[in-house]
């Protein structure tokens, strides 16, 4: 709607104004008595040299749109009023026409590879990790509404230094028997011991350090052993994606790439980028710290590893973007990364993007493996389904589905707690806010969705009603914001932050249950088919909305 205000305005100004920069001046006027679109005329006043309240006037007086009932000139804006029941004709026909496809755009060509979740092998699966997971998960469904190609890709880490101390700590107090039982918890256990052990004594580290070595030189018993690490990790992760409802299309990890570096290392040694510093070698950053390739030993390291990462991508997939979806601390590695591409010689470091985040803390802090102060996310899933089944034993004991509908309301409170939150801001880890019902939380959302489709049912509201009778000023809010969905759909993803869509479903929600509360949606009467068509349509955006934050929508709860 925007957009073709946009360009009648484009037209009256002679495109002293481009429509897209029309379109990025709208805004939503304070109060409805000002109407429903406004355009603050500052910016052509500077230009012009006439006052805002003249030029306000002047377009006024000019503006002309199938879809404007009228425009008014008040104080340097234009405010203009919106014809409700055209509007509300073309906004409800095509949703109901489009159905799920409503808010799908085919902006994006190609490929988008997202690099997200990423857990150390041998660890547990902490709240820690939820983040990285459920906001790649989330930009991965947003990049298919937006006509990408969407390529998951979990760079597990399962290679490194840790892998020598646990290999050390199984070798000491490893238990076969206990790890094959409970993998996670086992492995950590003694993960842990090793580091309080080592605190007494130092020459753990020397040990550990040889026993990473041998796994690099490939030996034999050490292979085995990270081997099966990595298998126990993996089958335990993949019990917590499942509940989740996530997917990956590759587990491409660190390891991965071990035999891709050193021709890495030849490229940038042909192209003269590397230099040598106390022994180990660098590449010079531009306004940077230099970024460290080689150690003194000629061993790799983490930028070696995802270069070798990237050019592999690059190759394999052809991407027209690559997301890193890593905590806001590795800003700077990703900055000296891109740039050693750009030196590099590939234009294709423009379409590489860290979308950073903010911690998960606890009392505070950041969470540490090392030390064992983690909260696991199975425990926190598992108490979040059961918090959800105890309601539904409260408030509806004869709930048909009664386990599937506690697991997606338990499961959709965790995930939407996390994406409501802009993700630059850490978060502070909390059971009891995790699990309020009310207010801004998915269950309410969740809850919103299976009363219209209880109305709807009990309606037996026809699929397909095409011509809408007017609705009148309770609707007209829910009305313009279904209108927006598409926008939303696309600058949440050009910005990269799920938690647009998380507020805007929210606000629909809130919306449809003040109209719910002031109007009798089963009134028999001329206008009850296009009352049941709006609560069609915000059902459809609502699950559309939670579809691209990877959480399911119960029709009964």
């Amino acid at each position: 709607m925007n957009k073709k205000i946009a360009e009648s305005m484009a037209e009256v100004v002679n495109h002293q104004l481009t429509a897209d920069d029309i379109a990025s001046l709208l805004e939503k006027p304070k109060s409805s008595e000002l109407g429903d679109v406004a355009f603050p005329c500052f910016t052509l006043a500077k230009r012009w040299k006439k006052s805002p309240q003249t030029i306000a006037a002047d377009i006024a007086s000019q503006l002309n749109n199938d879809n404007i009932q009228r425009v008014q000139a008040v104080g340097g804006y234009v405010n203009i009023f919106l014809d409700q029941q055209k509007v509300t004709q073309q906004v409800l026909s095509n949703i109901m026409q489009a159905k799920q496809s409503y808010g799908t755009n085919q902006t994006g060509m190609g490929a988008v590879v997202l690099d997200f979740s990423s857990p150390n092998i041998a660890k547990p699966f902490s709240m820690g990790h939820l983040r990285s997971t459920v906001i790649g998960n989330a930009l991965a469904n947003m990049a298919e509404k937006n006509g990408y190609q969407a390529i998951r890709i979990n760079h597990l880490g399962d290679w490194g230094t840790q892998f020598g101390k646990l290999i050390v700590a199984y070798q000491y107090w490893g238990d076969k028997q206990a790890i094959t039982a409970s993998p996670i918890e086992e492995l950590l256990k003694i993960y842990v011991q090793f580091h309080e052990e080592a605190e007494q004594d130092p020459a753990l580290i020397e040990q550990a350090r040889a026993a990473f070595k041998a796994l690099e030189d490939g030996d034999a018993e050490a292979l085995a052993l990270w081997q099966w690490f990595r298998d126990v990790s993996l089958v335990e992760f993949q019990s917590i994606y499942e509940l989740l409802g996530i997917h990956f299309d590759a587990f491409t990890g660190e390891a991965f790439y071990n035999d891709k570096m050193m021709p890495v290392v030849t490229e940038l040694q042909e192209k003269g980028l590397l230099v040598e510093s106390d022994g180990a070698y660098v590449v010079e950053m531009e306004e940077m710290p230099p970024c460290l390739m080689t150690k003194t030993d000629g061993a790799t390291l983490y930028a070696t590893r995802d270069l070798a990462a990237a050019l592999y991508r690059q190759q394999h997939y052809q991407p027209e973007k690559i997301f890193y979806v890593v905590g806001n601390e590795q800003s700077l590695h990703f900055k000296q990364l891109f740039q050693v591409i750009e030196k590099m010689g590939y234009a294709w470091a423009k379409n590489l993007q860290h979308v950073p985040f903010g911690m998960m803390l606890k009392d505070g802090k950041k969470m540490s493996t090392r030390k064992g102060k983690v909260v696991l996310l199975a425990d926190v899933l598992a108490e979040a389904i059961a918090t959800a089944k105890r309601n539904i034993e409260e408030k509806n004991p004869h709930l048909p589905n009664k386990e599937r509908v506690a697991q997606q309301v338990g499961v959709g409170a965790v995930i939407f707690n996390d994406l409501k939150y802009h993700r630059l801001n850490d978060i502070e880890f909390s059971i009891e806010q995790m699990m309020n019902f009310e207010g801004e939380t998915g269950p309410y959302v969740q809850y919103t969705y299976a009363r219209l489709c209880s109305i709807l049912e009990k309606a037996n509201a026809p699929a397909e009603v095409m011509t809408f009778q007017p609705l009148g000023e309770q609707a007209w809010p829910i009305v313009l914001l279904l209108e927006q969905f598409p926008k939303v759909v696309a600058t949440s993803f050009d910005q990269a932050d799920p938690s647009q869509i998380a507020k805007y479903a929210l606000q629909l929600a809130r919306l449809l249950n003040k109209y719910y509360a002031q109007q009798k949606i089963l009134a028999d009467d001329e206008y009850q088919a296009s009352r049941l068509a709006l609560c069609s349509c915000v059902a459809i955006v609502l699950k559309e909305s939670f579809a691209l934050l990877g959480i399911e929508l119960p029709e009964n709860m």
